[in-house]
């Protein structure tokens, strides 16, 4: 049954309703759309800005809701992502300047290094290692000065200073100044400007002062042997943390080449006395033996003469011209034989060389072999071996009466070399039943073996010829490399 009158009041209710519910559905658009959409939209645009390297970027923060503390929760992060951001990059500038100066100080090590290790005298090598360092350090001038016994410091080299200040500077005691206290206390001193050095000297060591004067021992193994100075124009600080390292290394480095230097001339005045010694007993042993039988000869022609025997005479003259001939001989020989150098090639050129010309000279067969490939000594050994076989051959051209004569040269695979040195001569008797002054140059040939190091075996018998054997240990840099 229809009520039309219901139905009329029923649409205005139904219309309001639709309205309401539009109404809520607008609001909870807007709602979501301000409380969810546009913070969203926010975030994306906060990320995208982070992910372009925008560490400034920050997120707006609503006045109330859940987004609120989220969004002052991510500008918190922010502001800490940018904090250590820019810490990391401090670090690594930090660490960029530490690497480079380890740089810098790695290629003033290598320099100094080099310029210390070149050859020459003491002299050309502090020059060198003075002008170097300046160079590298940026110094005005620079100086080396080295302890003394007496408790004094001597100036050795100097870059920089005048003539007269370097004279007035040559010695000064240990107590005086930092140069001193350095040299006995040990420690890098710094000092502003020279004028106490100056007081000191009686005279400006610069025209213009430097700003700061530096000193740093020299040591080699925990032992002071002077000290070196820098004279900056600007202060050590400014040149890195880690200068005070650098310096000291130096220090070292210029120790280990000061001892070098003094270990070499030692070894060199070694070496001179020695030879002196090898040289007085092979004169002994030509010349000593042919002056005391010339000796002999003159005192038997004055008899002669005294007794005006002149067949006698005539012959002690003869025989006199005789010897005075055979110990020119012997001193022209040994003349040339210690002119003579080793061949630029090595030993076994020369050696070869030595061989063919001592068979030319004396028409002996010598025959000479290497079984050695890889032959490698240093130079001072390589001469007492070459002058080994020298006096070898020269025995043999004088007392053996040998036809043939073999020189072999070998490498026995046990970390030693041989050298065998053999002929078919006349032999000699024992070295223990000889007279004094007699196989002078067996014991030259020995004390030049004890000096590769190596060890020297005589074999002979009368009418047995002679054996000579020489034996020396490959180096241990050598075996190194032979494995």
């Amino acid at each position: 049954m229809n009520h039309p009158q219901d139905a009329d009041k029923l649409y205005p209710t139904l219309a309001l309703l639709l309205l309401a519910g539009m109404a809520l559905i607008w609001l909870i658009i807007a709602r979501v759309r301000h409380n969810l959409v546009e913070p969203l939209a926010h975030l994306r645009d906060w990320s995208a800005r982070m992910n372009d390297g925008n560490l400034s970027a920050r997120l707006p923060v609503p006045p109330r809701g859940e987004f609120r503390e989220l969004a002052m929760d991510i500008n918190r992060l922010s502001d800490e992502l940018k904090s250590l951001t820019i810490d990391m990059d401090a670090r690594v500038r930090a660490q960029t300047v530490r690497l480079a100066r380890k740089t810098q100080s790695l290629d003033i090590l290598y320099d100094v290094a080099s310029s210390l290790s070149q050859h020459g005298d003491l002299d050309k090598l502090l020059e060198s290692f003075l002008d170097t360092f300046i160079e590298l350090v940026d110094a005005r001038a620079a100086t080396v000065r080295v302890l003394t016994d007496d408790g004094q410091t001597r100036l050795v080299a100097s870059r920089g200073l005048a003539a007269d200040v370097v004279e007035k500077d040559r010695m000064m005691d240990t107590g005086l100044c930092q140069c001193g206290w350095a040299a006995t206390e040990g420690g890098i001193r710094i000092q502003h400007g020279t004028q106490s050095c100056a007081k000191l000297l009686g005279l400006p060591m610069l025209k213009r002062d430097c700003q700061e004067f530096v000193v740093v021992p020299v040591i080699y193994q925990e032992r002071i042997l002077g000290v070196y100075n820098l004279f900056l124009d600007r202060p050590i600080s400014a040149m890195g943390e880690d200068i005070h390292d650098l310096l000291s290394s130096v220090g070292k480095h210029l120790g280990l080449a000061l001892e070098k230097a003094r270990l070499d001339s030692q070894a060199r005045q070694i070496a001179i006395m020695e030879e002196r010694n090898i040289i007085g007993n092979e004169l002994h042993d030509s010349l000593a033996q042919a002056l005391v039988g010339m000796r002999l000869q003159v005192k038997m022609l004055g008899e002669s003469m005294h007794k005006k025997d002149l067949r006698t005479s005539q012959h002690e003259v003869q025989s006199l011209k005789t010897s005075i001939e055979e110990a020119h001989a012997s001193l022209r020989e040994l003349l040339a034989n210690y002119r003579l150098k080793i061949d630029e090639r090595g030993l076994v050129p020369a050696v070869a060389g030595m061989v063919e010309r001592f068979s030319e000279e004396t028409g002996i067969n010598v025959f000479f072999h290497n079984e050695c490939r890889d032959f490698s000594l240093t130079p001072l050994q390589e001469s007492q071996i070459f002058h080994i076989v020298k006096e070898a051959l020269s025995n043999i051209g004088k007392h053996s009466n040998a036809r043939n004569a073999r020189i072999l040269l070998n490498g026995e695979g046990k970390g030693v070399y041989s050298l065998l040195i053999e002929d078919d001569g006349e032999g000699m008797a024992p070295v223990s039943a000889a007279r004094p002054g007699e196989h002078i140059g067996l014991s030259v040939m020995r004390e030049r073996a004890e000096r590769l190091p190596g060890e020297l075996t005589i074999e002979s018998e009368p009418g047995e010829g002679t054996r000579i054997v020489l034996t020396f240990p490959i180096s241990p840099a050598k075996e190194a490399d032979t494995e």
